[in-house]
């Protein structure tokens, strides 16, 4: 199955791919999965899996239609590339141990279950292959050091992957109860941009609050496009890195108060975080574009962890690819920060003053202010902002006090 889809950037691949099945059509693809999972074949998927089943089966991860085959995963991992040359940067597969892949027949439907057994779709089995998962984090993560998250995940994970097709029957507890007002799928959010009028859609993905540079890159963002797509990432995360909820209640109290409301639309990116750095930037932008966005903005240290990227890697990475070929317009920003002396956010390429004058903030400091309760620099987040995170971060710690 496949969408016409509404907008003025085409798909990555051309179509919008849909495979959530509804009507007669589920009901098949029902019977067959309660058949595979009386046959004890059936896999049960867990938050990375079902957020990836998510996203191929709405389209945000077009062209795939499934589980990648082992020609796309080759080509993937050592190219950056699907077997048919498109790019595409992060393997999207689905492991298994060696024993329950034993159990797997190709050419047989598996059923896809939650852990409550809540099943929620089907893969029509097309390949079983095995991997070089120490290859796999050299070339995705840039390190095969196990204290890395995304590579302590892949080394954690089954010994084969499964291939093929898949077909969604009922969306993910998670998706159903996370956010469902703000999961708007890419055929939704083309929908909503043409209704509004836009032309010209920046993206800004992020997994933390936003602070003030953030706020400055994006309404700079605003001053050459329509709209403004806030799609913060709520899939898995690191278990440090601030809580979702906390986050999206952040999100709504700084747009409320600080952006104009007709130029930007807020909604919730399903995926799981690879901390793959500039890998996942590129990702990052092909999954944006198929939402559809013309622009996403690609800042310093984009979806980086630790020290293992340089600052700037995951702007250089798409002088890999043509502009035609990845087709949504990265948008590159120095880091920004306040200068006491300028009296406002700026950049390294706009301010001439030492670092002594800059507010800046670690991610960990930032944190640890957080959890004491203390207000942070208003140079750095707005008030209303800090105090919905000081708020939320306490009620999440107070059943455990």
């Amino acid at each position: 199955m496949t969408s016409t889809y509404i907008g003025e950037i085409a798909p990555h691949g051309g179509t919008l791919i849909n495979r959530v099945v509804t009507g007669a059509a589920r009901e098949k693809i029902v019977e067959r999965a309660e058949k595979a999972k009386r046959e004890h074949h059936y896999r049960t998927l867990h938050s990375v899996n079902l957020s990836d089943l998510e996203m191929i089966a709405v389209g945000a991860m077009s062209p795939l239609t499934g589980f990648m085959s082992k020609a796309d995963y080759e080509n993937v991992v050592n190219n950056m590339r699907l077997a048919n040359g498109l790019p595409w940067s992060i393997p999207i597969t689905l492991p298994v141990s060696r024993e329950l892949a034993d159990n797997f027949e190709i050419g047989r439907d598996i059923a896809l279950v939650e852990s409550d057994g809540h099943l929620v779709g089907l893969l029509e089995l097309a390949e079983k292959f095995e991997y070089d998962r120490v290859h796999e984090a050299k070339m995705v993560y840039r390190t095969d050091e196990e204290k890395h998250p995304g590579v302590a995940r892949l080394y954690n994970q089954g010994d084969v992957y499964l291939a093929g097709e898949i077909w969604l029957v009922n969306m993910p507890t998670q998706a159903q109860t996370e956010f469902p007002e703000f999961r708007h799928t890419p055929q939704q959010t083309r929908e909503m941009f043409a209704r509004n009028g836009w032309r010209t859609i920046v993206a800004f993905q992020t997994r933390n609050p936003i602070h003030r540079s953030h706020e400055y890159i994006q309404k700079t963002a605003l001053e050459i496009v329509d709209g403004l797509f806030l799609h913060p990432l709520v899939g898995e995360t690191k278990a440090d890195d601030i809580p979702a909820d906390v986050r999206m209640m952040s999100y709504q109290t700084l747009l409320r108060d600080y952006y104009p409301p007709d130029r930007v639309l807020l909604g919730v990116f399903p995926a799981a975080m690879r901390y793959a750095g500039p890998r996942e930037a590129i990702f990052h932008a092909l999954c944006r574009k198929n939402y559809g966005c013309t622009h996403m903005i690609i800042g310093r240290d984009h979806a980086g962890v630790g020290n293992y990227y340089g600052t700037y890697d995951a702007q250089l990475i798409f002088s890999e690819f043509t502009p035609a070929e990845i087709g949504i317009t990265p948008l590159k920003f120095e880091h920004t920060f306040y200068c006491k002396k300028c009296g406002g956010i700026v950049s390294a390429k706009t301010c001439p003053h030492p670092e002594e004058d800059h507010v800046v903030l670690s991610g960990t400091k930032v944190r640890q202010m957080l959890e004491r309760g203390e207000m942070l620099p208003p140079e750095f987040t707005r008030p209303e902002v800090a105090q919905v995170l000081i708020d939320g971060i306490a009620k999440k710690k107070a059943p455990s006090q």
